[in-house]
């Protein structure tokens, strides 16, 4: 048993952020049905690298889930989504606000056919404000949504988070709000719309530098690896490789000691936390000359004796083979056909009762199509194969 088992998706979304949001809730084990178009599907397919042809990038957003092709222009396609919505717990979309309403899917219609409907609408802005109808991207919305400008080093260009936070982020609120739906409607018996815009999910990931700004009327800008307020809390140069090391405001004097500069901690200078911030320029070059003098694993072995966080700056590679991920297997094998076994990234959640796990591969284009309409709407045969004649599916 998953914690989800029981509980159908209707996935309308495509390329990253919904169908994030829609990966997790496979690997939570629901039934996730993938409504793509007749002759492209997902945008996501046709995005690299490739193996043998597959979109590795689809492969890795997709995994687990059933692939029906529908042509929702025509009114026959929109019927055979209304049937799906009948049958389903939740809906997820990502199109800009209106394209539902357009095509008469729109959630003030599918709760008078399914009342206890979870409709997730994700998007650039949300359903309201003055944005609403604009298109956005990741890249976009880290732009406007502040991080570019907290991220990099002091006095350099903005820079984009190296994942894709601002679509990512948005998958996982919008299934953070389903999940909630879900339980609301356990006392209620009644589903609601999930509304959730990309760039209010990075005004939230912010973390607190919306209220440093509120509270002390300073604008946060970049500071490298450094902490805003806590010093030294960064990356240094170890003799072999770079190495983070994250100092708390009552390890100082264990690690002055550590490092072999006991008298550094009665500094006058650097005796708090607020003072060591503010002369960061000063105490930042003694630090540095100090790191550099040993190997990474040496530091690792030294801070972890007196319980200082630390750790080295992995490539990806490293962090791949990295035996604390091995051993939570982050990194799970899946079999595609066609492709072969496909190393990924896999569930974090990790459930004592009711575990989570992949479910299977991501699917062809269409793969389910016959599947779904005969075994779950009562289609025959031959009316699927007069649909498909009509280009419907």
């Amino acid at each position: 048993m998953k914690p989800l088992d029981g509980i159908r998706v209707v996935d309308l979304s495509r390329i990253l952020a919904g169908p994030y949001c829609s990966m997790i809730l496979a690997d939570l084990g629901a039934e996730v049905v993938k409504v793509e178009e007749l002759s492209r599907g997902d945008e996501a397919r046709h995005v690299g690298p490739f193996v043998n042809g597959v979109s590795a990038y689809f492969m890795s957003l997709n995994r687990g889930k059933k692939s029906i092709t529908l042509n929702l222009k025509d009114p026959r396609g929109r019927a055979v989504l209304i049937e799906l919505a009948k049958r389903s717990d939740i809906l997820l979309e990502n199109f800009r606000p209106g394209t539902m309403q357009q095509l008469g899917l729109a959630y003030d219609t599918l709760r008078q056919i399914n009342p206890r409907l979870i409709y997730a609408s994700l998007s650039g802005f949300g359903q309201t404000g003055p944005y609403a109808s604009r298109r956005a991207f990741d890249i976009v919305v880290q732009g406007m949504g502040g991080i570019m400008s907290i991220t990099g080093e002091p006095g350099g260009p903005p820079v984009r988070v190296g994942a894709a936070i601002g679509d990512m982020g948005a998958g996982l609120f919008t299934a953070i709000g389903i999940l909630a739906a879900l339980q609301a409607r356990e006392r209620t018996g009644k589903g609601q719309q999930v509304d959730v815009g990309m760039l209010d999910c990075q005004v939230a990931l912010l973390e607190y530098a919306v209220i440093r700004y509120t509270t002390t009327g300073e604008v946060p800008g970049a500071l490298g690896t450094r902490h805003p307020w806590i010093t030294p809390f960064e990356a240094f140069e170890a003799k072999d490789g770079p190495i983070v090391i994250g100092v708390g405001t009552k390890h100082w004097t264990r690690f002055c000691d550590s490092v072999g500069l006991p008298g550094l901690a009665e500094n006058p200078r650097f005796e708090t936390n607020a003072l060591r911030t503010e002369h960061y320029k000063e105490l930042r070059p003694i630090l540095a000359e100090v790191i550099k003098t040993k190997r990474v694993e040496e530091w690792i072995g030294e801070m972890e004796e007196i319980g200082i966080p630390c750790g080295p700056i992995n490539t990806v590679d490293r962090v791949v083979a990295d035996p604390q991920v091995q051993a939570r297997e982050m990194i799970a094998e899946v079999e595609h056909a066609g492709v072969g076994k496909v190393k990924m990234a896999a569930c974090p959640v990790k459930l004592s009762e009711t575990p989570s796990g992949i479910q299977g591969p991501a699917p062809t284009l269409g793969q389910h199509t016959e599947e779904i309409l005969t075994s779950l709407l009562g289609h025959s045969k031959e009316e699927v194969a007069r649909l498909r004649k009509a280009g419907v599916v």
